[in-house]
């Protein structure tokens, strides 16, 4: 197995594509991560498989959509029972590390909608109760002054330093090393030590922990720890670096606060763009009107110009941390020596509305802000700058890692290998998937929304179970999709055959594992 690359995979959270220098950014600076694409392919046209963080996550592990896989959507586990790529490359002989942000199970403590709301029934679920322990992203896990040890691997990794939560007072493994080893670590945590700052936007919070303790930091450090460690050299690796940043709340810590000025910001898409707005975009401009409040923290919400501009600002901020903290990991991966025997990935498992039709966060809009996002693969067989518009999904990272690395996926994987569009420059899918599932009715919903979009290379075609409208945008002629041609008589054929090919898919949505062993 010696001749196998070794993988070092960064991600981060709620990440759109287009904030990142190498895709265009007219001002948010990232140059490390514009050296890995300067080195590597970097695809324009890559979406997630759901637009929420524990569904896509899933997906990226499994290589299958999230109505296979199970984790439908945000406060789900994914069963103990599922294997991962990563389980593939453990039975393989390599070192499997996750560092950072998980996100696999449930890691709040907080009751779901419906738990609060069911009545209690004498047999709850569908399906017996799963007896797996699913508290090893919970908050009570890590409450000891003792680090917190997993008995066995987790979905194949065997090396943990995780992070929980968001924000500068995350949990997991990093929350009890803070506890340990930072004195005041009270005074740091507390709301009445915030920096003062004169920012209106939600979420936006000045915090008092400094760089060098605030996670993006300490994410870094483990890694680079783990690619010096002298326990495991020898071996091949898979190091899933994920940070938690730059989902909200906006608080990038230090320098980073007033990297960028909100002034330095425009709103390329507000909502007057849109011509035909559907209904639940009607429902969160009239609450925020009208003085309406989120659902959750992480519920999307309509708000002003301003406070867009410096949601802005502070997500540039957390990102040019990032940035720096990245520089820093392939510094040490330089160091070490296996540099050049390396695949280096970038990715992010959503988007974030950012400012589009006066957004933030993400939802069940499947819009291309929280759908696109960045992936890179610096492959040291060939460091040449590359782009393509292949359409590929989360789901096809599992199976192009493992084709690289020469190991064979298991029964029930749905992803495609992308390696020959990364050294063939071979196109690599015509139409994909898109689902979301809510965990509860919001936007003016009755019941939790059930969305599904496909998305080819001129069309978004997107239905919402049970309402009469839709959305149709011919991505060709409007690529910001501002003007919804679902009920244009002109475009019913096309709309037809998209349903209809949407169809297909979703009859494909069959777990084909495990397969028959028997005749019947």
């Amino acid at each position: 197995m010696s001749d196998q690359p070794n993988f070092l995979f960064l991600i981060t959270d709620q990440h759109r594509a287009d904030w990142l220098g190498c895709y265009g950014h007219p001002v948010l600076k990232t140059p490390n991560i514009d050296d890995i694409a300067a080195h590597g392919t970097q695809f324009n046209e890559f979406y997630v498989a759901a637009p929420v963080c524990m569904p896509n996550r899933a997906s990226l592990l499994t290589g299958r959509m999230p109505t296979v896989h199970g984790l439908r959507y945000n406060g789900c586990n994914l069963s103990a029972s599922a294997n991962t790529f990563v389980d593939v490359l453990a039975a393989a002989g390599y070192d499997t590390a996750a560092i950072g942000k998980c996100h696999l199970q449930a890691f709040t403590g907080l009751p779901s909608w419906h738990a609060a709301r069911n009545p209690r029934r004498l047999v709850e679920e569908a399906w017996k109760p799963d007896e797996c322990d699913y508290s090893r992203e919970a908050p009570e896990s890590f409450t000891s002054n003792e680090r917190f040890q997993a008995e066995a691997s987790y979905y194949g990794f065997t090396h943990l330093d995780m992070v929980t939560g968001h924000g500068d007072r995350c949990g997991g493994h990093y929350g009890q090393w803070f506890r340990a080893n930072v004195a005041e670590w009270r005074e740091l945590w507390d709301d009445a030590n915030e920096l003062p700052h004169n920012y209106t936007c939600p979420q936006a919070y000045r915090t008092p922990v400094p760089e060098e303790l605030y996670p993006t930091a300490w994410v870094a450090d483990r890694t680079i720890d783990y690619l010096t460690s002298q326990e495991r050299l020898g071996k091949p690796f898979f190091a899933f670096v994920s940070f938690p940043d730059p989902h909200h709340p906006f608080n990038p810590p230090g320098k980073y606060w007033d990297m960028y000025s909100p002034d330095d910001f425009e709103l390329p898409l507000p909502y007057s763009e849109h011509k035909n707005p559907i209904p639940p975009m009607r429902w969160l401009e009239a609450n925020f009107r009208g003085a309406g409040h989120q659902l959750t923290s992480q519920t999307a919400m309509f708000q002003d110009e301003q406070a867009i501009r410096e949601s802005m600002a502070l997500t540039s901020g957390m990102i040019s941390c990032i940035d720096d903290n990245v520089g820093r990991i392939i510094a040490a991966l330089k160091e070490s020596g296996q540099f050049d025997r390396t695949v280096i990935i970038f990715n992010s498992d959503h988007g974030d509305y950012l400012g589009d039709y006066n957004l933030l966060l993400k939802g069940l809009l499947t819009t291309r802000g929280i759908t696109r996002v960045p992936f890179i693969w610096s492959d040291p067989k060939n460091r040449a700058a590359k782009s393509t518009g292949a359409l590929a999904s989360t789901i096809d990272l599992s199976a192009t890692i493992l084709d690289r690395a020469g190991l064979e996926p298991y029964y029930g994987i749905q992803g495609r290998s992308m390696l020959p569009a990364i050294e063939d420059n071979l196109d690599h899918r015509q139409e994909l998937l898109i689902e979301f599932n809510d965990g509860a009715p919001k936007f003016g919903f009755t019941e939790p929304a059930r969305v599904r979009t496909l998305l080819t290379r001129d069309w978004r075609y997107t239905i919402f179970s049970g309402e009469p409208w839709g959305e149709l945008y011919n991505l060709s002629t409007d690529p910001n999709e501002t003007n919804n041609l679902w009920n244009d008589s002109k475009f019913f054929t096309v709309r037809a055959g998209l349903s209809e090919r949407l169809n297909h898919h979703l009859v494909r949505q069959m777990d084909e594992s495990p397969r028959a062993r028997h005749l019947a």
